[in-house]
């Protein structure tokens, strides 16, 4: 750091200082400015305790304690020229007495604290922290919750260790800063320079960015095991119905946590499949083979059957040629809540009526289809031996 002389146009290094040789003291002297100019770590915090000792069967003392804007109390650590190597673990232990605090712990640790250091105020705890939350009604605002301390750590010097742990801490969604203190002094003026070292302020957005990304990968993750576990459990009371029926496509067929189950219909890649899903309920035989000349030649020959399909089947089905798209499709739904346990009887009901109609309207093509394919096979032999 550097001070500027206007007048000669040059600037002279500061002398860096530490607390000891200065006659600072953590107590009285560093504590103090923090308490009195919270503003040095770049947010509104609102100091409710300074040298907290209320944690029951304890003797630990917190140095100060305060609460952000948005209602999460705030265990600040404060050491002078070195950090010392229990640092973290103190402030991890105050911060898992202070998530016990209720709201009305909270106010009266806060009052204890206005009345030892302001009895002339005269003024509610209540009153002052509805003030500073900017909330009418103290009772309608969350405060405290499970997961929301917030660590702050204050020194000249940090050991790696603390260092490499807070960073560490921060992974967890754990609100984890270190700033670090430097006295300085040029002739009889006393300087201090405060600055956030962990999180670095450049990158503080990008770990917000991550975090919020985190969590929707989280989020992401039980919404996608949940539905796992859903269909899993449909398929198990799906394939119960089915051995009970005159089909017997899937007696061995095991549950599975896909939206789809699928049966062999005697040709390969052309199989009878189910499909559960939130919207709807479906029967199809998908055409598949690796080969979409294959696929396309398959479709064309039941089309061509269009009618006599329908007519044993009973309705009317969606063919689909998917244009584009290697494998092609022939299908009959019907819409569903598939979320929704209290229609499962009437999906599974419906399942397996119409895999029995839709067994019987295909069943009688697929030998057909196997000649026509093995037929495909023999002259594309014959052309690549050409």
């Amino acid at each position: 750091m550097y001070k500027i002389d206007s007048q000669q146009n040059r600037i002279s290094p500061l002398l860096t200082k530490t607390f000891s040789e200065l006659g600072f003291s953590e107590r009285h002297h560093l504590q103090e400015w923090l308490v009195n100019t919270p503003a040095v770590f770049g947010e509104e915090l609102l100091m409710i305790q300074k040298e907290f000792a209320g944690f029951d069967d304890t003797k630990e003392r917190l140095d100060l304690l305060a609460i952000d804007k948005e209602g999460n109390l705030v265990i600040i650590e404060n050491k002078l020229d070195d950090s010392g190597r229990d640092v973290v673990w103190q402030a991890l232990k105050y911060a898992g007495y202070c998530s016990n605090l209720t709201k009305n712990d909270i106010i009266e640790i806060y009052q204890k604290y206005l009345d030892q250091y302001f009895p002339n105020d005269q003024v509610k705890a209540s009153d002052r922290l509805s003030e500073f939350l900017e909330i009418e009604d103290l009772q309608t605002k969350l405060i405290n919750t499970s997961t929301s301390q917030r660590i702050i750590l204050v020194a000249a010097n940090y050991r790696k260790e603390v260092t490499n742990t807070m960073l560490w801490l921060s992974q967890f969604n754990l609100s984890c800063q270190c700033f670090k203190v430097t006295p300085y002094s040029s002739n009889s003026d006393l300087f201090l320079n405060i600055e956030q070292i962990i999180p670095p302020p450049e990158i503080k957005e990008f770990m917000i960015g991550i975090a919020a990304r985190e969590a929707e990968e989280k989020t992401v993750d039980i919404q996608l095991k949940h539905r796992h576990k859903l269909r899993k459990e449909f398929w198990e009371q799906a394939l119960e119905a089915f051995r009970k029926s005159p089909c017997k496509l899937y007696n061995n067929i095991s549950p599975s946590d896909d939206h789809w189950l699928s049966a062999g219909s005697g040709v390969s890649s052309l199989p009878y499949s189910l499909i559960f899903s939130k919207k709807e309920a479906r029967v199809e035989l998908s055409i598949s083979r690796s080969e979409s000349d294959a696929n396309n030649t398959t479709f064309e020959y039941l089309k061509s059957h269009q009618d006599q399909i329908e007519k044993i089947f009973g309705h009317s089905l969606e063919w689909l040629p998917l244009p584009g798209k290697k494998s092609c499709r022939i299908q009959y739904a019907k819409l569903f809540d598939g979320y929704d346990k209290a229609e499962w009887p009437s999906m599974i009901e419906w399942m397996v009526t119409n895999m029995i109609k839709f067994e019987q309207a295909f069943a009688p093509h697929m030998n057909g289809i196997y000649q026509l394919l093995k037929q495909g096979q023999r002259q594309s032999k014959i052309h690549e031996d050409e």
